[in-house]
């Protein structure tokens, strides 16, 4: 089997194509790089510029071309701070679903955490010992305490050289002043957590991620004489990295690529990143810095191995046929079954909560829950239409349990969960009758708003709260990440349900409890 994993990160857009043995050995047959820098000015406006849309958007095109020339499986797809935190960063994940049929994951920081560590893990051997795992990327560094079995603290800083840079307003070098300010700033944003990691005990420190194998590799060349035949497990010292970052900082940008290890693409921001890199050395009171070149990327692949793995698990023998009959309908077109778990949970509230309006019974929420596990399906054939071709194979699938009217409602509701709304002038949507077509539009109304509410299949809204007033509706979503993109996406499907339920639909974030 092969795989493909396309890290879409701040800095950089990376893919990996991979061969998987039955034995689970991942034989990487193409590792690429292109310095895209999408979170360029993001950190400042909040918005992806129009240029670095393009290319990320190019770029992927070419990788996706380039993984189909393999054969892949699979392509494995997350997008990490810049997607996460920008507010047309939805805007770039349709484009990019429209172009290539890719959907990926802007997942957490602690989820981009977890995944490096898995890959970390699997490329140095950590005997017993307990490590930390840094990795700075453009737009947050992740930090990761754990052991070969288990993982005991993992967090993300927002710190990044990308978000460095914005901060500096993108100047080549800094003054006394304004480099004792940025040091503030890093003391500010990441001693709470480095303190946190260091009380939970490791005795090595392990560093991934370009720029600190770029920062170790320069210290090599320094010191040796040659670059580094390997990466992975070189052992760096903090004082030689001291001394490089404090050249770094007095240099211009187009002097740094004059240092041997730091390559053209990199010398903008990569004084930066240094002084992070020995800042948070000096927190970790480590002496020296073991390289690894495993990443984010090769994480991705290691957690769909182990999730495809445990599959099966996810089938709940204990629940009635109908559960079961709609569970094995998703696992047999690749559905992610935790995460349309999620989008459910959130149906139901909204459900539950606005039965004094639609006044549905007990029989139209079952189906509003099995509709969310099944409804994206169609995936399989093709993303144009998917929504169409999920109706198709619900519609042939002979679901057990279920009489011809159910199956037929379920149907429409994969159909409708997304463009077009239900109209009369549709020919299959006109054959049904009143009650028909009333839990259709509020159903796919509901569907609509708890799938933008899980816009980045990362379950970042636990929970939703209605308010209903006399000519609108107030959807309060409350959650520990920014829930911008959920928030932009819920808005532009609430059309549906708003006509549904003859009532303004808004919807909106909790407010922060004060600290």
């Amino acid at each position: 089997m092969n795989l493909a994993a396309i890290d879409i990160g701040t800095n950089s857009i990376h893919l990996v194509i991979a061969e998987v043995t039955s034995r689970q050995n991942i034989k990487v047959l193409i590792d690429e790089k292109e310095m895209v820098k999408l979170g360029v000015g993001v950190f400042a406006t909040n918005q992806l510029s129009p240029e670095a849309f393009d290319r990320g958007i190019q770029v992927i095109k070419r990788y996706v071309q380039l993984a189909d020339q393999y054969g892949v499986d699979e392509i494995i797809t997350a997008a990490t701070s810049a997607t996460r935190e920008a507010k047309n960063g939805g805007e770039f994940l349709d484009r990019l679903a429209y172009e290539t049929g890719l959907t990926p994951h802007v997942i957490s920081g602690k989820e981009e955490a977890r995944l490096i560590f898995l890959a970390v893990r699997r490329a140095i051997a950590f005997g017993d010992e307990k490590v930390l795992v840094l990795d700075i990327g453009g737009g947050s560094t992740e930090a990761t305490v754990g052991n070969q079995d288990e993982i005991f603290f993992k967090r993300s800083i927002k710190l990044g050289v990308l978000r460095l840079f914005d901060l500096a307003n993108g100047k080549s070098t800094l003054n006394k002043k304004e480099v004792a300010e940025m040091e503030g700033h890093i003391n500010l944003a990441a001693k709470d957590i480095m303190s946190q990691a260091v009380s939970k005990g490791f005795s090595k420190v392990i560093g991934t991620s370009g720029t600190i194998r770029t920062l170790g590799e320069a210290v090599h060349i320094s010191e040796k004489g040659s670059p580094i035949s390997t990466v992975n497990a070189e052992e760096i010292a903090t004082n030689d990295l001291e001394k490089l970052s404090k050249k770094l900082m007095k240099l211009p940008s187009d002097k740094r690529g004059e240092i041997p290890g730091i390559s053209g693409n990199r010398v903008d921001a990569i004084h930066l990143g240094s002084l992070l890199l020995i800042r948070l050395l000096q927190m970790a009171k480590a002496e020296k810095i073991t390289l690894c070149d495993a990443s984010l990327r090769e994480g991705l692949i290691l957690d769909y191995l182990d999730r495809i793995g445990k599959k099966q698990e996810t089938i709940f023998p204990e629940r009635d046929l109908r559960h079961r009959s709609v569970q094995h309908l998703a696992l047999r077109y690749n559905t992610d079954l935790e995460q349309k778990k999620h989008v459910s949970m959130l149906a139901l509230q909204l459900f539950d909560q606005l039965k004094g309006i639609h006044q549905l019974k007990e029989k139209p929420r079952e189906l509003l829950e099995f509709a969310c596990l099944i409804f994206e399906i169609g995936h399989f054939i093709g993303f144009p239409k998917y929504h169409k071709h999920s109706r198709y194979i619900i519609s042939h699938s002979r679901l057990r349990g279920f009489n011809n009217e159910e199956i037929l409602l379920l149907g429409h509701l994969a159909r409708y969960h997304r463009k077009a709304k239900p109209k009369k002038k549709h020919k299959e949507f006109k054959q049904l009758d009143k009650s028909q077509k009333k839990i259709i539009r509020v159903l796919a109304g509901i569907l609509r708003i708890a799938v933008g509410l899980d816009k980045t299949k990362n379950q970042w809204i636990e929970e939703v709260a209605c308010e209903v007033e006399e000519d609108k509706i107030i959807i309060t979503v409350y959650g520990e990440e920014n829930p911008d993109l959920e928030i932009w996406d819920a808005m532009r499907q609430r059309k549906v349900l708003k006509k549904a339920l003859k009532k303004e639909i808004v919807v909106t974030a909790a407010s922060p409890v004060p600290l």
